[in-house]
């Protein structure tokens, strides 16, 4: 067996037990928010657990509005082992990287050709210090474009199985039930084959209507095995789906508005050595006294949504177990 492929990127990743990469085949589909709560959700699975959260949307990060990141004090600082990830939580469980820290102002647009999103890309997967992670979700623009292929180029050498690190990226489709977004998911599917990317399963998001007051699930668009269908179809793993609820619609915005109060690990401009991070805790919402834990997990958990996302968690982690087992015979069989 040839030893593993040694780059900037495979060895700041080596840290990281799973990539976890998460797709859509058009815009509006929910994908963002099915990345911060496939985080949150694997983050409910141990208490031990870290997660990483990488937004790779360049042109249009929404994720540290997600999580409560959207402020002046999230900004990424550089360590003398790199880029250091902006916390949500005082427990460093959850870290966020993305390019809506490192812009001056949070409604500037990102113009950029191809060559440099590359790069940015790049950099985010070479350079971000996340230590020791037991799951990185990537979220990534809609459809097949410059941002795919780039981060697919380079993982590359993750791809390529070996006895100290089994395990290889996966990924995850997201679309809901309208025949407009299947299609274009099917598109995406031809895509993940063309580049060896295996697929894990659909997520069925905005399939059905949460009742706030009786919390009972109405469809919304009909005919609701459409999504199903295609899994059969494809041979791919039907993950569940997620209907839309307004009390998550609810947190989330109270989030990104700053109305719940979010610790984060922010890093204060005035440390001593400005080469190296202290270990300060800032709430970012400027509350005094005592400070939850995870407050935006403990309230999540409290959604209808949050127990969807559960099943369809434990069936991915059960899926990404059984394809690791089966390499690891694979490579046992071939020493």
């Amino acid at each position: 067996m040839s030893a593993p492929i040694e780059t900037p990127v495979s060895r700041r990743l080596a840290s990281v037990k799973n990539i976890i990469i998460v797709l859509s085949g058009k815009g509006g589909v929910g994908k963002s928010s099915s990345s911060v709560q496939l985080a949150l959700s694997l983050l409910s699975q141990s208490p031990s657990n870290r997660v990483g959260l990488l937004d790779l949307d360049i042109t249009g990060p929404s994720l540290p509005r997600m999580v409560g990141l959207d402020l002046p004090e999230a900004t990424v600082h550089q360590s003398s082992a790199g880029w250091v990830p902006v916390y949500v939580d005082s427990e460093k469980r959850l870290g966020v990287m993305s390019i809506g820290f490192l812009l001056k102002d949070r409604g500037d647009s990102v113009v950029w050709r191809g060559p440099k999103k590359d790069g940015m890309i790049r950099q985010f997967l070479s350079e971000v210090r996340w230590g020791e992670l037991d799951y990185l979700v990537i979220d990534t623009p809609p459809g097949t474009s410059d941002e795919h292929i780039s981060l697919l180029t380079h993982l590359h050498p993750l791809f390529i199985p070996n006895n100290l690190k089994p395990t290889t990226p996966t990924s995850i489709l997201i679309t809901t039930p309208q025949i407009t977004s299947i299609n274009d998911t099917i598109k995406s599917l031809s895509f993940t084959k063309k580049l060896n990317l295996p697929v894990m399963g659909l997520v069925e998001n905005m399939s059905g209507y949460v009742c706030p007051c009786c919390n009972e699930i109405s469809n919304i668009y009909g005919d609701q095995n459409k999504v199903f269908e295609l899994s059969k179809k494809e041979n791919l793993n039907y993950l569940g789906k997620v209907p839309i609820d307004t009390n998550l619609v609810k947190l989330l915005d109270s989030v990104s508005k700053g109305e719940i109060p979010i610790t984060s690990q922010i890093n204060s401009s005035n440390q001593q050595n400005q080469n190296e991070v202290g270990d300060g805790i800032v709430n970012i919402n400027g509350l005094e006294g005592e400070q939850s834990q995870f407050p935006l997990l403990d309230k999540y958990n409290d959604t209808t949504s949050s127990k969807v996302w559960k099943e369809i968690t434990d069936n991915l982690i059960e899926k990404i177990e059984e394809r690791k087992n089966q390499i690891k015979q694979n490579l046992e069989s071939q020493q």
